[in-house]
């Protein structure tokens, strides 16, 4: 009795703190009961990678804020007062804002970041000494370098304290442990880290030879640059943005006296156009173009009509304001009425047959496109037609040689046509499938297809988004006549102030490229040489 009386209190105990732990266990139960119910595909091995992915998102957005607050450094280059950014981005890049004028993009490295260049203002007291002292000049490219170096290196600094600490901040606000917070910064820095060396191995010091422009229209040929001197004078990125960064000054013209834009005197310009297609607008782009690029040829591949008809010929006469001759090749669209009339308007050559004249410095040979389809028919027999009219302008070339007047531009409307005088000369331009194209041939001529800049005729407004306009600026040497470079130029549909310019240049010219070998490429006198390798997608 004495045993079971000592042992009553005990058990007593035991149930009394049972009772009173019950509903805590209750509650834990039902608490893990509910985040399961949540959360059905949760288990124990999921966690880690729910928690790894957390940590990720957490870095990101803390980076990325980090780079918004801080991650900027203003950075004076030249006489321009710039802001230079890190963003985070899926293609990487360079992207240069010259506000109100527009921007370059420069395809500079492959990384997870873009540096942005803001140029902001231009200084008005460094910019006085420019004029004041213009033997300055000379030497601004090497002080923007400089500068451009500097602020580069600042900015890779401040963008490393940028990310650390916004994902560390923000590391320490989710989950209010300083060892995960820390964890977070690490992690940023690495990827920081990571992004740099791509950015470093995919660096393309090359791509500002070939930049492309957004803005407006009157900017595109100072901002862009001149073709050949590109070309000649720089190879390291730090001097070729230098040489943009001195054309942005030369922008600022309307403020200050600095000097204006001047073309190259060893380039020709030629400005190609095609199928036009009976759109009054396209004559007042043409003639800013020729304005603002200092253009010394028009050259039109065709389709200028929408049917042909004597109607129509007074949308002709405003090519007789134009300030540079105009090279005319009858298209699918233009009829003989056409062409009989811009025979007898002043400052044009039509060719047709195989004909050849010197314009501007180069010497043209063209045929018209032996088809007339106004109502859009497709008659039968037409590629062979095309074909035919192509092998007469083969003949018709290869004669020119024999001559000792070679051909230095050919000109179809149609692609099948301007394909058949593939190794009788350099180049050949055709129209007629209202999109922009270049290729080297089997046999090294390089064929330029050009885009509608009528941005397919008054019909294309009828949809809800009108057809750009395009056209090109190609850039030829005086002495060699051989294509240096081409600017393919965009406008949007019916739109007349804003056009995105890309820059390119032939393998040949590229910085380090070695000349083709002697017997390949093109030959004037035939296709019984070594063809050159075809190249369609690299031209």
């Amino acid at each position: 009795m004495a045993r079971v009386s000592a042992a009553v209190p005990h058990v007593l105990a035991e149930v009394m703190n049972s009772i009173r732990n019950a509903p805590r266990a209750l509650v834990r139960r039902h608490r893990a009961r509910r985040r399961a119910a949540a959360t059905p595909g949760l288990t124990p091995r999921s966690r880690p990678w729910t928690r790894a992915f957390g940590l990720v998102a957490v870095v990101l957005l803390g980076a990325w804020l980090g780079l918004l607050v801080v991650g900027d450094v203003r950075v004076p280059v030249g006489p321009m007062n710039t802001t230079m950014t890190l963003r985070p981005s899926i293609s990487g890049g360079t992207k240069i804002n010259v506000s109100p004028l527009g921007a370059l993009q420069l395809d500079s490295h492959v990384a997870p970041v873009r540096l942005d260049v803001n140029v902001d203002q231009l200084d008005p007291d460094r910019a006085q000494a420019l004029v004041d002292h213009p033997e300055r000049l000379s030497g601004l490219q090497d002080e923007v370098a400089q500068d451009v170096e500097h602020g580069t290196l600042d900015l890779a600094v401040r963008s490393c304290v940028a990310v650390v600490s916004g994902a560390t901040a923000l590391g320490l606000v989710v989950y209010r442990r300083p060892r995960r917070a820390l964890a977070a910064g690490g992690l940023a820095l690495t990827l920081l880290v990571a992004s740099g060396g791509t950015a470093y191995a995919t660096w393309n010091p090359d791509s500002v030879l070939e930049p492309r422009f957004s803005g407006l229209l009157s900017s595109a040929p100072s901002l862009v640059g001149d073709a050949r001197s590109i070309v000649t004078e720089f190879d390291v990125y730090q001097k070729e943005l230098a040489r943009l960064v001195t054309n942005v000054t030369k922008l600022y013209d309307v403020t200050s006296t600095l000097p204006a834009y001047q073309p190259d005197p060893t380039t020709i310009r030629v400005l190609h156009v095609s199928d036009i297609h009976l759109n009054p607008a396209s004559w007042k782009i043409i003639a800013s173009l020729v304005e603002q690029y200092k253009v010394d040829v028009i050259v039109d591949s065709g389709d200028t009509m929408d049917h042909g008809t004597a109607a129509e010929n007074g949308f002709l006469d405003p090519i007789e304001d134009l300030d540079a001759p105009y090279v005319w090749v009858r298209g699918n669209h233009d009829s003989r009425v056409t062409q009989k009339y811009l025979e007898g308007l002043k400052n044009v050559h039509v060719l047709d047959d195989g004909r050849a004249r010197t314009v501007a410095g180069l010497r043209f040979a063209g045929i018209g496109d032996p088809q007339y389809t106004p109502d859009r028919s497709q008659s039968d027999g037409a590629e062979a037609s095309q074909e035919l009219a192509g092998a007469r302008l083969a003949s018709a070339l290869r004669d020119q040689h024999a001559a000792g007047t070679p051909v230095d531009v050919a000109i179809a409307h149609e692609p099948s046509a301007a394909r058949e005088v593939d190794g009788e000369v350099p180049l050949v331009l055709a129209g007629h499938l209202h999109r922009e194209d270049m290729e080297v041939m089997k046999y090294g001529t390089r064929l330029r297809i050009e885009g509608s800049t009528g941005g397919s005729g008054l019909r294309a407004v009828e949809g809800e988004y009108p057809d750009p306009i395009q056209a090109s600026i190609l850039y030829f040497d005086r002495d060699s006549r051989r294509l240096q470079a081409w600017d393919e130029i965009k406008l949007g549909g019916l739109g007349l102030t804003t056009a995105e310019v890309s820059r390119h240049l032939p393998k040949e010219n590229q910085p380090g490229a070695t000349p083709s070998p002697t017997g390949t490429g093109p030959s004037p006198t035939g296709r019984s040489r070594t063809p050159a390798a075809p190249s369609p997608a690299s031209p």
